[in-house]
């Protein structure tokens, strides 16, 4: 509880260096942050250009598949993001650890507010897609603010236990991209959920980035609530809840070790 109200206490801080964060990460090129966009709008492209254009891919019950890809992919984006900055951030500002008068524990939280804000604008540009092809603003539109607490919360546990690792053995960056890949090809991110054999889809259930894909495509396509899969709800608050509670843990174990090593 402790470290919560001290994130809330300094909020402001927090925002203006994520801001800064966000500013410096493309400062000095010449696109500047358009470079942010770039990567996952060519990545959105080829996906669709590969699977509708070349492979001919059907609409997916009944929804084109760019609009089923986008409301699956861009969740993904923010989430793989966020873990991969997070994952740096004791790394990639080091000189902060040894300010006495600097508070390391904000900097995950930062590099996650850091990708937050390119989230929303891709948000944004989704919802307008959504528009173009028809659909029109409903209620259900409401939970994308909730499904932005949770991946923000389920990033920030992940975040406090990879970058206090991180410190200790560079090859943590490693493994995390490496477990990203594994994740991008397990979640139904551009392939159907409908294909998985009933018997193993609980297998699946259990990444916690399931519940937020599929959060995404029930907001913006099927136009259902979060609390009808309650189970499923459950089951996500208790493992996103028991990683934040053992990455604030074990951050604030390893904190006074980092100047040692850095």
């Amino acid at each position: 509880m402790n470290y919560l109200s001290n994130l809330i206490k300094d909020r402001n801080i927090i925002f203006q260096l994520a801001k800064n964060d966000f500013k410096v990460k493309y400062l000095g090129s010449y696109l500047g942050v358009f470079w942010a966009f770039f990567n996952p709008i060519i990545s959105i492209l080829i996906y669709w250009f590969v699977f509708q254009i070349g492979f001919r891919v059907t609409p997916i019950e009944d929804v084109p598949f760019v609009l089923w890809l986008v409301a699956g992919i861009i969740p993904w984006f923010f989430i793989t993001e966020a873990i991969s900055n997070g994952t740096n951030s004791i790394l990639d500002n080091s000189y902060l650890v040894k300010k006495i008068v600097f508070k390391v524990s904000l900097l995950p939280i930062i590099k996650t507010l850091s990708t937050f804000f390119i989230h929303v604008i891709f948000l944004i540009a989704s919802i307008l897609l959504f528009f173009l092809y028809g659909y029109s603003l409903n209620i259900y539109y409401l939970q994308i603010l909730y499904f932005l607490i949770a991946s923000v919360i389920l990033v920030y546990g992940i975040s406090l236990i990879t970058s206090s690792l991180a410190v200790f053995s560079r090859d943590i960056g490693q493994i995390v991209g490496m477990l990203l890949q594994f994740g991008f090809w397990l979640t139904p991110i551009f392939w159907s959920f409908s294909i998985v054999p009933p018997q193993i889809q609980f297998w699946f259930k259990l990444n916690p980035v399931y519940y937020i894909v599929e959060g995404y495509r029930n907001t913006f396509i099927y136009q259902r609530w979060f609390w009808e899969d309650p189970l499923l709800t459950t089951y996500f608050w208790i493992v996103t809840l028991f990683i934040l509670i053992v990455g604030s843990i074990m951050f604030k174990k390893l904190k006074p070790h980092f100047s040692d090593v850095l």
